[in-house]
């Protein structure tokens, strides 16, 4: 803590102390006028700026100040474009600045464990890699413009169902590997200004009084300094928490725990300098967002943000299916299109909640499409299906008759608006039936069919899918989304999104499938580190489209893998080059898998991926950095990372299960010291040179003594070898070791191999 910081504290009362612990209303934190200190002004931010008409109002079921609304998370994560992020980020910022916003409550980054999470088109993706490589991005850009970020929820928020009273119950290394992973990196990458806790409770203990999450892990171990704040209405015990690193409660006033924290501090329960370490970090926060100028220079209006908002979208968009080529429309072999379905003049930008925009403009498919198609090509439109769930036949008819006197088919369907939402999870990720309907009967009267789907999350696409040969998925791609699809569509813009989360044949695919929802306070995480590829690979089941699925309108090769070993980590590099005729991206995938460890783990993980962009013909030498981190998992005996040593396959991909190129590689990451305890196994004494040469001599002596002699050979090792060593003191030594008991030999040999290693 700096000098002036300590002169700050110094000056503050108590009760003043206790105040800036809470916001000051809805939206802002408390300033202190006599001291110079000003309020922070934070809103929503995930997709776009939530701000509100009045910082005494929540705003969710208003409009609200309008503001560029980008794709959302699910949507944006499916770019798998960190540059990307980061420019989004830098237009938050500057955008953020011209709204006299200071921190922006974003991004969401939570693990997609179902895909009927109510949040999850919040939320970026499946995997950890790709989630945090993206969250940093975005974090780096808005932060560069001195507008704090807010990292949330952290962490375990997987459910709006029962999600304020109810336990992620998650195991220690799953926590680590899945539900942290992205976390971590952020912190490491980004250094968020603010990190919100989640609503739900984590083992047993709310996430705003953990001290294991909130202390040991994000603090001490992962060394972050800047300020938790809860999410809304989080707080449950105020002193707990402000013991567990909870520094700042939202909303305010919460005079009641103004009165709590005082009287804590004057009884005992409360130290004050535990006070003033929470109040020096909003202070550092306060200085930080009040004290920065954005750097922008130039002038950057509605129209620069609409044109941002249109790259992000068609960069998000997913062409799933492109049979025989029925895409990009040629508007020289098409005399008419027939656009069906609500949402080509109603899209669905977003989803609903705390994360919903009121937008500065829309771009509408139909008007796209219109514009795009050019005098020569007739457009026609049918609604195709009502509002409401109902199934009325005369849309279908109308939708049938439209369609087979066009030469192709357009239809826009997707989950409906009150679906997908905070405060709720989906109830199913089929389409309406309605929909469902319409497609089939379109299909079997127009073999062009093409159908753009809209959701914040995966959907399942049977019986429908097989009848049609084309599939692009929108996802909820924001207020430039309409024009995206139109440039997709007539092949403007060469769709370049990869799936961010698998889409299985059937909801009951997917791993959570048994637990969706918790029972009794308690959500038990069962499938463990199995979550979205990692369970559809183990299990040898066919997805309808996998993680990191995505066509283009060009084709891509990949050779010259090379793969090697040096001090600072693997370096992997191999050649990719476009080889259609049109310009592109490729997302390139690059998993790992560890042939042979002493612990479970998935088939393959990704860890590094990148986003290229080749002209017709290019070719290009792309380089992927590995640390040692990447091969590890976490070792919950040993409570840290472990790379064990030995072949590992390394594997690039331009989806999961479209793996192109791959080399083994032995990698050595030196001998894993093993931390003798009581129950250590006879197979754990043998792995180590040391422990095993004082076991031999433990037994030569012990033999010596008793009947039943011990020898370590294979026949003996084979039966006992998951057996602790200790046992095998009471099974065979009893005779030996007289008076001594077993605890005491082992204790004994144990401080034999230490000083044997330290010799």
């Amino acid at each position: 803590m700096n000098k002036a910081m300590n002169e700050l504290l110094a000056e503050m009362t108590l009760i003043e102390k206790a105040s800036i612990c809470a916001g000051l209303n809805m939206w802002m934190t408390k300033g202190i006028e006599r001291l110079n200190i000003p309020p922070v002004h934070m809103y929503d931010g995930t997709n776009g700026i939530r701000k509100t008409n009045s910082d005494e109002e929540m705003g969710i079921t208003t409009e609200n100040v309008p503001a560029t609304c980008y794709p959302t998370g699910s949507a944006i994560g499916s770019s798998w474009n960190t540059e990307l992020l980061h420019e989004v980020g830098v237009a938050l910022g500057r955008e953020s600045k011209a709204m006299d916003v200071e921190l922006l409550l974003g991004p969401g980054v939570n693990m997609k464990r179902t895909p009927l999470g109510g949040r999850n088109f919040e939320y970026y993706s499946e995997d950890p890699c790709l989630t945090g490589e993206l969250g940093a991005a975005f974090i780096n850009g808005i932060q560069s413009e001195g507008v704090g970020a807010s990292l949330k929820h952290f962490a375990g928020n997987n459910q709006e169902f029962e999600k304020m009273v109810t336990s992620s119950e998650i195991d220690e290394r799953t926590l680590r590997e899945i539900y942290l992973s992205a976390f971590e990196r952020i912190i490491k990458k980004s250094d968020p200004w603010t990190v919100m806790c989640s609503y739900n409770l984590l083992n047993g203990t709310y996430t705003s009084e953990n001290e294991h999450l909130l202390n040991d892990i994000l603090r001490e171990e992962w060394g972050y300094e800047g300020v938790v704040l809860s999410d809304w209405t989080a707080v449950n015990d105020r002193i707990r928490g402000l013991k567990a690193g909870l520094d700042l409660e939202m909303p305010g006033p919460a005079n009641y725990n103004t009165k709590a924290i005082v009287e804590a501090v004057q009884n005992g329960t409360l130290s004050e300098e535990q006070l003033n370490r929470s109040v020096a970090r909003i202070l550092k926060l306060v200085e930080r967002v009040t004290g920065s100028q954005s750097t922008d220079t130039d002038s950057h209006g509605d129209q620069n943000y609409h044109a941002l908002a249109r790259k992000a979208a068609a960069e998000s968009i997913v062409l799933l299916k492109n049979e025989n080529a029925i895409l990009p429309l040629q508007q020289e072999s098409i005399s008419s299109i027939a656009v069906i379905g609500r949402f080509a003049k109603k899209p669905r930008i977003q989803g609903a909640g705390s994360a919903k925009v009121t937008p500065t403009s829309v771009d509408i498919p139909w008007d796209e499409i219109k514009n795009l198609a050019g005098a020569s090509v007739t457009i026609s439109y049918a609604e195709g299906y009502p509002e409401d769930d109902s199934i009325q036949e005369e849309l279908i008819k109308e939708s049938v008759s439209l369609a087979v006197n066009s030469d192709v088919a357009v239809l826009f369907v997707g989950q409906p608006e009150y679906a997908e939402s905070e405060m709720h999870d989906l109830k199913s990720i089929d389409l309406p039936e309605h929909q469902v309907k319409l497609i089939q009967a379109v299909a079997a009267v127009q073999p062009k069919c093409i159908v753009v789907t809209s959701s914040g999350s995966a959907l399942v696409m049977r019986p429908w899918v097989q009848h049609v040969p084309g599939v692009i998925h929108s996802w909820l791609s924001g207020q430039g989304m309409g024009r995206a699809i139109a440039e997709v569509l007539f092949g403007q813009e060469n769709p370049s999104g990869k799936l961010s989360e698998t889409f299985p044949v059937k909801l009951s695919d997917n791993p959570s499938h048994m637990r969706i929802r918790g029972e009794n306070g308690k959500l038990y995480y069962r499938e463990g580190l199995f979550v979205g590829y990692r369970y559809y690979d183990r299990k040898e089941l066919a997805p309808q489209f996998p993680f990191g699925h995505g066509l283009s309108y060009t084709s891509f090769s990949y050779t010259d893998l090379e793969v090697g070993q040096g001090d600072k980590g693997v370096t992997v590099s191999f050649q990719l080059k476009n080889t259609g005729k049109r310009k592109g991206k490729e997302v390139v995938q690059l998993y790992v898998h560890d042939e042979e460890c002493s612990w479970n783990r998935p088939e393959k993980e990704l860890k590094a991926f990148a986003k290229i962009e080749l002209e017709p013909g290019e070719q290009r030498k792309i380089v992927f950095e590995l640390e040692e981190r990447d091969f590890s998992y976490y070792n919950t005996k040993y409570s840290r990372w472990v790379a064990e040593s030995g072949f590992f396959q390394i594997a690039l991909g331009s989806s999961s299960r479209d793996i192109r190129i791959t080399e083994r590689l032995y990698c050595n990451f030196g001998k894993e010291e093993i931390t003798f305890h009581k129950f250590s196994l006879l197979s754990e004494w043998l792995s180590d040179p040391a422990a095993k040469t004082v076991l031999e001599q433990c037994l030569d002596e012990m033999n010596k003594h008793v009947t039943d002699k011990v020898y370590l050979n294979e026949e003996f090792i084979g039966f006992w070898e998951d057996f602790p060593v200790v046992k095998l003191f009471q099974m065979f030594g009893q005779n030996w070791m007289n008076e001594r008991s077993p605890d005491e030999v082992i204790h004994d040999l144990i401080a034999r191999v230490e000083k044997a290693r330290n010799v």
